[in-house]
């Protein structure tokens, strides 16, 4: 196998401490964030971003959030004489509040979608 890279990441990685850095600039008595955005190579909305981000105690989250889990084994049943095939793959979704959608592995995506969409909105 031949691995070629072709270009290199356009984006440029700021650090913690640079984003805090050009976040203070900005809050500087008749500074502008477009002047302080324009000097550092930033588009404007990336440093109103990172402002808003640090209002809210959130500049320096770099982690995803997770949901917790709980995985459950589900006992084997034997299969229905009736049903030739046997539902494997059982993924049960618990919304909370006593709510749970339980799908198989051969579940239409879009269907599913729709149904969170609307479970969704009636929480």
């Amino acid at each position: 196998m031949k691995i070629e890279v072709l270009g290199t990441e356009r984006r440029r990685r700021w650090s913690l401490q640079d984003k805090l850095q050009i976040v203070e600039e900005t809050l500087q008595l008749g500074v502008s964030v477009t002047e302080v955005a324009r000097r550092h190579g930033l588009a404007p909305s990336v440093v109103f971003t990172w402002r808003r981000l640090a209002r809210e105690g959130r500049l320096g989250d770099v982690a995803p959030t997770f949901m917790p889990v709980k995985i459950t084994p589900v006992p084997a049943q034997a299969p229905s004489v009736t049903s030739p095939s046997r539902r494997t793959g059982l993924i049960e979704i618990v919304l909370g509040r006593g709510r749970r959608i339980r799908v198989d592995r051969e579940v239409d995506a879009e269907a599913l979608r729709r149904v969170l969409q609307v479970v969704e909105s009636l929480a």
